[in-house]
């Protein structure tokens, strides 16, 4: 259970970094009683974190760890969701991002629903790790 001021903060808090996906669950992503699964929305923040990734990369990237993911509120079916990515960190072939989910609503309000940190490295048309560009600014 969420206290208050958690609840505060959350609500009046806006989007770290750039939007990189944008969906809508479907009854097939729901469990019995309409929440969203939370492997559907973990999947759904790995498919933004990996457009952060590829881009900053320029070229093919894989997960390779998921840490931090929570669970702020319950996602209904029909819920029309945004998932923006934050470069946090970058290493030699490495990429940390910050991934946060959010609900927008008809009038345009927006509620945070999950956030975590995703890890991809880069790697080449084999397999193997590559170097990626460092992080500017």
């Amino acid at each position: 259970m969420t206290d208050v001021t958690q609840t505060a903060t959350l609500e009046n808090s806006k989007p770290s970094g750039v939007l990189s996906l944008q969906t809508i669950p479907m009854p097939a992503d729901t469990n019995w009683s309409g929440d969203v699964f939370g492997g559907w929305l973990v999947s759904q923040m790995d498919l933004a974190c990996a457009v952060c990734a590829r881009f900053h990369a320029k070229g093919r990237v894989v997960t390779v760890s998921i840490n931090n993911v929570i669970f702020h509120r319950p996602v209904k079916v029909g819920s029309t969701l945004a998932c923006y990515t934050k470069l946090l960190k970058v290493g030699k072939t490495s990429m940390q991002i910050l991934v946060e989910v959010w609900e927008i609503h008809d009038d345009q309000e927006m509620l945070k629903v999950t956030d975590g940190i995703f890890t991809f490295v880069a790697i080449d048309e084999v397999g193997n790790k590559r170097t990626v560009p460092p992080l500017l600014g």
